[in-house]
């Protein structure tokens, strides 16, 4: 009897069921509803191919790990870390109705041709939490420098785009000065075809004041109610790091006033030049207090050459940057060199 249940067990279950998963979970994702997908046998964990993996799978996996509805179908290899290269794919073919309890109901054979560049993914709502995450850092990729480019977000150490619905160029000026870099010139709401990103998609609607110090402070719309193609990925760019120097005088903290844009030194006009403008750039320099010299003294370093940056500037007292006063377009003035800024600094 017990022989004639053998024959019957074999011939009526497929190859993969006598070795069925004792569990699964999903790894490197934001949360525990989003990662690769990964089954345990006989104590060991291992990938799922990806042959034939599609969302009637993955809402079985998300029932079965007590997640919220599937919403996608994402590759395994998009997160971090990979696979370990003696980490087994374990099952392939994986074939679900969709309304099964767990993933070891479904249909699946044994492995014969797959590796780690097929494992599968999934993504499910997670419903211990009706926001997204908060990013752990921001960054501009695949660009000319480290100020332009696809923007991208930390978290849990693997870095992921953003979606364009809802960005706004004041989400812009926060991620420039965020970065160190200068101001917003440009966001493109859509990447560029050779700029698309391969990262999972972080989420949508960025809601930023743009006076916010960190993209982290911004409100954003929940994670996983996207439906965002990597064509919508959100591109930046911002001028390069504002930076300032006194040159001519006997230390760092006086002499005649060059600021750096694209790369190039260039000289203050003094239209509207007066206290308040002392001091922010005193502040700026880390050199104390403005003394406010003399148009004398103003005048003893001599002319700069070469560009003229700025004109009519006007600062409030209170900025932490020359940048944030007010000021005429870049290179854009009335002056010559015989009215370049100096600057004295108790530092």
């Amino acid at each position: 009897m017990a022989l004639l249940f053998s024959l019957i067990l074999a011939i009526c279950t497929r190859p993969g069921f006598l070795a069925s998963p004792s569990g699964v979970r999903l790894v490197g994702g934001l949360h525990r509803c989003e990662g690769r997908v990964e089954v345990e046998q006989k104590g060991q964990w291992g990938t799922v191919c990806d042959d034939g993996w599609d969302i009637k799978d993955v809402a079985v996996v998300c029932r079965e790990l007590g997640c919220g509805a599937a919403s996608g179908t994402p590759s395994g290899i998009l997160y971090e870390p990979p696979a370990e290269k003696e980490q087994k794919v374990l099952i392939q073919s994986v074939s679900c109705t969709g309304t099964e309890d767990t993933l070891a109901q479904c249909e699946q054979e044994e492995v014969y041709d797959c590796s780690h560049d097929e494992d599968a993914g999934a993504s499910c709502e997670n419903p211990e939490s009706s926001f997204s995450p908060v990013p752990e850092g921001v960054r501009l990729a695949d660009g000319p420098g480290h100020c332009k480019g696809r923007v991208e977000v930390k978290h849990q150490n693997q870095w992921y785009t953003v979606c364009q619905t809802g960005w706004s160029l004041r989400a812009a000026k926060v991620v420039c000065r965020q970065l160190g870099c200068g101001r917003a010139v440009l966001t493109q709401k859509r990447c560029n075809k050779h700029a698309y990103g391969r990262k999972p998609i972080w989420l949508s609607q960025m809601s930023c004041s743009g006076r916010e110090a960190t993209l982290q402070d911004c409100p954003s719309g929940p994670w996983g109610k996207n439906t965002c193609n990597h064509d919508e990925d959100t591109w930046v760019e911002c001028e390069d790091p504002f930076d300032l120097r006194l040159v001519g005088g006997d230390n760092l903290c006086c002499g005649r006033l060059e600021v750096l844009h694209k790369g190039v030194w260039g000289s203050v006009c003094d239209d509207n030049w007066g206290e308040k403008e002392d001091q922010v750039v005193c502040k700026q320099l880390g050199c104390g207090k403005s003394l406010s010299p003399s148009f004398r003294n103003r005048k003893c370093y001599g002319p700069g050459v070469g560009r003229i940056w700025l004109d009519n500037v006007r600062c409030s007292g209170e900025e932490q940057s020359l940048e944030q006063c007010q000021h005429r377009f870049w290179g854009f003035h009335d002056c010559t060199h015989q009215e370049d800024v100096a600057v004295f600094c108790s530092g």
